[in-house]
């Protein structure tokens, strides 16, 4: 196998080494890649039982194409930094692009926050997709970072400890946002919105929590009002499709309301009755199958005509609408 020039990674930090070495299938060799790297440092009272802590061998990428003589300005923890990521399973070149932190953190405070997530029930299995998504959680503090969260994930969204996996899981970007300046505001504004079930937004819609009221929630609805709705109907609309509010008003509301309003000649009212319609492909699912209809010269009630399946869809078709 050739070797590949580390200069390239550290460099451009867009490079991904996974053309060297392939992803670990698993944990295993997460924590047995971590786990043989020491530190000068007192071990970390966080750290689980569990994991045990060896010497750290003289071979350990001296034989891998990732280590080579001539780079010799850079230090071998930085080596191994780069390494562990993609036996994790995480593209290090991206990781570090975009938590620049990665760069000076060690290996020991990146080991204390994985003990410390696999505390709160995460599995070893979850590590590679959450810091793939969110590199940002490898340099976190516990104390005033993470923690605030998880209390937060209990205290305040009613999720029992043994459920804070699940939650993690569906929304990685909770465990980088701040409880004070964002994950609270916005569930205040939520609750006042009328979004009831707690147990819906952590398990399901927690992606609203990390969106930004002002800038993000707040324009969608008065967006939304632009079009004639009401302040009462907008707010039912999202309360039963929740997902509007994470729609791109330029790249969703605007070109699929025009083509509603325009090409298909359709009443708000249909709007109000079914939001979900918003959630269709414009070019995959409403553009071609408008068309059928219209070629077709029957009449479809706006949910039959998206939410059918395609066998579904062209026998209604064959029958003029039954």
């Amino acid at each position: 196998m050739p070797s590949l020039s580390l200069s390239t990674l550290t460099h451009s930090l867009s490079h991904p080494l996974s053309t060297t070495m392939p992803p670990a299938a698993g944990a295993i060799a997460l924590h047995s890649s971590l786990c043989t790297i020491s530190s000068d440092k007192p071990s970390s009272p966080l750290r689980s039982p569990s994991i045990h802590v060896s010497p750290k061998p003289k071979s350990l990428l001296q034989n891998h194409p990732l280590y080579t003589p001539t780079h010799t300005k850079l230090s071998l923890e930085f080596k191994e930094k780069i390494l562990c990521l993609e036996v994790m399973g995480v593209d290090a070149g991206k990781a570090l692009s975009q938590n620049p932190d990665l760069r000076t953190a060690t290996m020991e405070s990146i080991h204390s926050i994985i003990s410390f997530l696999l505390s709160k029930g995460l599995q070893e299995k979850d590590l590679p997709r959450i810091f793939g998504m969110c590199p940002k959680i490898l340099t976190s503090d516990i104390k005033t970072d993470l923690n605030p969260v998880f209390d937060f994930i209990l205290s305040e969204l009613k999720v029992p400890e043994n459920s804070f996996r699940r939650v993690v899981n569906k929304c990685p970007r909770l465990l980088t946002s701040s409880v004070k300046d964002q994950l609270r505001p916005c569930l205040v504004y939520l609750r006042r919105l009328g979004f009831k079930d707690l147990g819906a937004l952590a398990y399901q819609d927690s992606v609203l929590l990390v969106s930004n009221v002002e800038n993000t929630l707040i324009p969608k609805l008065k967006f939304l009002e632009t079009l004639g709705l009401s302040k009462d109907e907008v707010r039912s609309m999202v309360l039963r499709c929740p997902a509007l509010l994470t729609f791109s008003i330029e790249n969703n509301f605007q070109p699929k309301y025009e083509f509603f309003a325009g090409e298909m000649g359709r009443k708000l009212e249909e709007l109000k009755e079914f939001p979900q319609y918003f959630a269709f492909s414009l070019e995959n699912r409403i553009k071609p199958r408008h068309m059928e209809v219209v070629q077709s010269g029957i009449a479809l009630a706006l949910p039959v005509m998206l939410k059918s399946t395609d066998e579904e869809f062209r026998e209604l078709v064959k029958q003029g609408g039954g």
